[in-house]
């Protein structure tokens, strides 16, 4: 399990948390950030630190859809937030109308983090495709093809509408995805 300074110290004292981490029975992970184990996910490890954070892009696509392994964790986080300087992460600046939309909660062995849905990811996806490769744009659209029956299209129109170039982005995701 992964937990912030501020939950163990609800159950421990510093001297005791000192103690767990020079003993390897606790592993500090990242600044604040702590472990039962010496590896964590960096998923739940970097919602942990950056707690108004919801995965996105690369991490979300190889979350749901991709094989590729990100270089860096891809967070998205309010338009007005503070910069995350930290080299393992990727920040995305979104505005707040369209912040919450498509958020979910993922409980996995380490803990939990709040993803984008697919559908959410789907219209990011082609929102962004000039700014990846194109094989990799093409991988991830051959992979919502395969799991195009298990999408709420109905989600995804919802969320065209966040945008002003909402037919553009229907019609791509038409005829790239159905």
């Amino acid at each position: 399990m992964i937990y912030n300074y501020s939950e163990l110290l609800k159950k421990k004292s510093r001297k005791e948390i000192e103690t767990l981490v020079l003993n390897k029975k606790l592993y500090k992970l990242e600044t604040g950030i702590y472990s039962d184990t010496l590896v964590g996910d960096d998923l739940v490890v970097y919602s942990k630190k950056y707690k108004s954070s919801i995965v996105t892009m690369e991490s979300a696509f190889y979350y749901y859809v991709t094989d590729v392994v990100p270089t860096v964790t891809t967070l998205a986080t309010l338009s007005n937030a503070r910069k995350i300087k930290n080299k393992n992460v990727k920040q995305y600046y979104v505005p707040k109308g369209r912040f919450e939309s498509g958020k979910v909660l993922e409980r996995v062995k380490d803990g939990s983090f709040y993803i984008y849905d697919k559908e959410r990811l789907l219209v990011e996806l082609v929102r962004n495709k000039n700014k990846m490769s194109l094989e990799y744009y093409k991988e991830i659209i051959r992979n919502y093809r395969a799991i195009s029956d298990k999408l709420n299209f109905r989600k995804v129109d919802k969320y065209l509408k966040l945008y002003k170039n909402e037919d553009n982005l229907s019609n791509i995701i038409w005829n790239e995805v159905l």
